[in-house]
């Protein structure tokens, strides 16, 4: 009986997974534990009947004078430990990478000319795992050195196979920061742990089964290849579930109905929608939406990802109509345009709102021959089923107020940071002379339209996801656009 073992654990796993816990719990839902149970469970039922065939067969072994005792299937407890605690690690430093990363907008089409990009590369991909797989079955037909990579190489190769065909959309195109990262700081930290170990004899592979090739002294190439493979799993898994979320929340057609914890059936049935039948117009949109909130305000972006699910698209989708409807106006080449702008917006509104059932391909037609081709999908993704008509109206009318300045027009803070038209002068009216807000009246009235409104839209499309009194969602509103209101002052 010993404890160096579990000293590794106190001294080294431990201690991250509390600096981790602690910088991501103000951002942590029930989703994240979610997901992190659902990996550790995978992990350590795929891992336990290989670790204990590896100690049945002399490939690895622990000395009795480093572990506690206890044994599951001959694993010591302290080594169970080690499956759950480096995949709960892992899986914390990637959500903490991934938390700004908006994933709808990595969904690609696959039956476009560029799509069939990704078809090639999913293939090569899996001739890549495929071939690794092969190698390491005749690594183990042979005996010999080999043995430990092989069974290494055909136990995760399927895996990550799987994982490879279902996800590789996702696993190259979303940002470094969210694949390669999270992959390589815990290996590499991991590499360091194992070398310490492997020096003190904590646990000992033995000779005949390995290759005896070193990736530096003490650090075996298998025990490097493993905590790659293994980090690389625990990520990609992290990544097919990020995969199969974008693809519930942007297709509400096929997904009416997304629980806040989705069951696994769900998420593969998400994951095996063909990427020929994605809704090309609603990722662009988002696409389109992002790219605007990236430029006009990176913090809103930045702030958005505390918000998850399709929360975060609505609200990404009603600040990049607030910002196509604001540009409209100030880049106008003068006040009558700038009202010309404003009426078809109203004409818009009109066509969504105040008819008994809204004809989609009517408004889509408006937008069509009426809007700059970059401004439609903002407009034609508004979530006006989960809007009130009176906010978006009064939204308007402080755009008319604006016109009324006979100063440059002031900048709601909705859109704040936006920049000048292109000819370099803001849109004002030269021919008023008299100021539009003279009271406190005025000015309520004013900050109401500009601001109250955009905070009171917010909040219905948080309260769109939760079930709560008509007294408390009005109370709720209310002190909405207060805060807004009081914000504008």
């Amino acid at each position: 009986m010993g404890y160096d073992y579990a000293l590794v654990h106190l001294k080294y796993t431990i201690p991250p997974a509390l600096l981790l816990t602690f910088l991501y719990r103000p951002l942590c839902c029930r989703l994240d534990v979610y997901k992190v149970l659902f990996l550790i469970t995978v992990a350590v039922l795929s891992t336990t009947p290989w670790d204990s065939y590896l100690i049945r067969s002399n490939i690895w072994t622990y000395p009795e004078s480093v572990i506690v005792g206890p044994t599951l299937f001959r694993i010591p407890l302290e080594e169970v430990f080690f499956f759950v605690i480096q995949t709960y690690n892992t899986c914390l430093l990637y959500l903490i990478l991934a938390t700004p990363t908006f994933h709808p907008i990595y969904l690609r089409r696959e039956d476009t000319t560029q799509g069939k990009g990704w078809k090639y590369a999913r293939l090569a991909g899996q001739l890549g795992i495929a071939l690794a797989v092969k190698r390491g079955f005749t690594m183990l037909t042979s005996r010999g050195g080999g043995t430990y990579m092989g069974l290494i190489l055909v136990w995760a190769g399927p895996f990550l196979l799987l994982l490879w065909s279902l996800a590789y959309q996702f696993i190259l195109g979303l940002p470094l920061t969210n694949t390669l990262l999270p992959i390589a700081v815990p290996t590499l930290y991991l590499w360091l742990v194992d070398t310490l170990a492997l020096r003190r004899g904590t646990w000992v592979i033995q000779s005949g089964t390995k290759l005896g090739i070193h990736l530096w002294p003490h650090l075996e190439i298998e025990e490097a290849v493993f905590f790659l493979l293994t980090n690389t799993l625990i990520v990609f898994g992290l990544v097919a579930f990020d995969n199969a979320l974008a693809v519930l929340n942007t297709h509400r057609q096929l997904f009416p109905v997304v629980p806040t914890l989705p069951s696994p059936l769900l998420l593969v049935r998400a994951l095996l929608l063909p990427a020929a039948t994605y809704d090309d117009d609603r990722i662009e949109g988002f696409q389109q939406a992002v790219a605007r909130l990236r430029a006009k305000s990176r913090s809103f972006y930045l702030a958005s990802g505390v918000f998850r699910g399709r929360l975060r698209g609505d609200l990404i989708t009603l600040y990049s109509f607030c910002r196509v409807a604001d540009d409209l106006i100030d880049n106008a080449a003068s006040v009558d345009e700038a009202r010309h702008w404003i009426e078809k917006l109203g004409t818009f509104l009109d066509y969504s709102y105040n008819e008994k059932q809204a004809d989609r391909k009517k408004i889509a037609s408006y937008i069509i021959y009426t809007f700059p081709k970059e401004t439609q999908l903002a407009l034609f993704h508004l979530p006006t089923d989960r809007l009130s008509p009176l906010p978006l109206y009064e939204l308007l009318k402080g755009f008319e107020t604006d016109l009324e300045f006979p100063s440059p027009m002031i900048s709601t803070p909705a859109v704040r940071g936006k920049p000048k038209p292109s000819n370099g002068k803001p849109v004002a009216n030269t021919h008023v002379t008299q100021f539009p807000i003279n009271t406190e009246q005025d000015l309520d009235l004013y900050a109401s339209r500009v601001a109250g409104t955009v905070a009171e839209m917010c909040l219905e499309l948080v309260l769109a996801q939760h079930t709560s009194s008509p007294e408390s969602r009005r109370r709720l509103l209310d002190a909405g656009a207060k805060m807004g209101i009081a914000l504008q002052y």
